[in-house]
């Protein structure tokens, strides 16, 4: 593995191209995160915003998947940028900050995201450094390109300042909210992500990204459509989330038990 270990595989398999497809997690056990990474899940997303993980399940959950050999993110409450540090600290490959409607909000994430000159955080990486296999100094060397600040595309505001926020040094893609957007741009009266609105948005975002040199991620409810999206320049897309995929094996197993 690259220099960077466990941490900066995220980044490089970004980086070269290939999809990375994460299991998001909302479930605050950490086994099932493992379980989903060991059946071949590329990374994990613990969600602190909608989900139900808090600082201490996520520190365990980003050891569960080191575990299996895999590289963690989190999904951060709205607006709680310090904790991006923090999980920074603790291990994680890379934070989602959610609602980043404007430069305000992505300069301020970035700014507790990465270490000086770029941003403002401060020294702590108690767990990073073990699973980036790096010393101290070549840590720091290295840390701002290995851990990945992603903002939240999930609103008319953001897409209005779309690339205003690309340009924020510090910001290494961002990750569109589909049903959130589709809320946004229906003024509030549809909840519909597959809607044509959502699709040319999309389309739109992927190529602003790639256009700044950066990467565009995608929340998606199935395999199928990660696959197709990942096919239009959406560098990693999440697959449903626990309790759906939970739910549907259960559904599965059972229509197939019951006459």
């Amino acid at each position: 593995m690259a220099d960077g270990g466990l941490i900066a595989a995220l980044a490089s398999r970004i980086k070269s191209g290939t999809p990375v497809f994460a299991a998001w997690c909302g479930l605050p056990e950490p086994l099932v995160a493992e379980s989903l990474v060991r059946a071949g899940f590329d990374t994990a997303v613990f969600d602190m915003q909608h989900g139900t993980y808090d600082f201490a399940a996520a520190l365990r959950g980003i050891d569960a998947v080191a575990l299996a050999g895999k590289p963690a993110m989190v999904r951060i409450p709205v607006g709680d940028f310090a904790l991006a540090s923090q999980l920074f600290d603790a291990g994680a490959a890379a934070v989602v900050a959610p609602m980043i409607n404007s430069v305000a909000d992505a300069t301020a994430f970035a700014a507790f995201a990465k270490f000086p000159p770029m941003g403002e955080r401060s020294w702590g990486p108690h767990r990073a450094m073990a699973l980036s296999g790096l010393q101290p100094q070549a840590y720091l060397a290295q840390a701002n390109a290995i851990h990945l600040a992603i903002a939240m595309i999930e609103t008319r505001e953001a897409l209005a300042a779309l690339d205003d926020i690309l340009a924020v040094p510090g910001i290494d893609g961002v990750l569109v909210g589909p049903s959130d957007l589709s809320i946004a741009l229906s003024h509030g009266e549809k909840l519909d992500p597959g809607s044509a609105d959502v699709d040319a948005a999309l389309t739109h975002i992927v190529a602003r990204a790639k256009a700044h040199g950066k990467f565009a991620a995608l929340f998606t409810l199935s395999g199928a459509k990660a696959r197709e999206m990942a096919g239009r320049g959406y560098a990693l897309c999440s697959i449903a989330t626990d309790q759906i995929l939970l739910r549907a094996a259960a559904q599965a197993e059972l229509a197939a038990a019951r006459p």
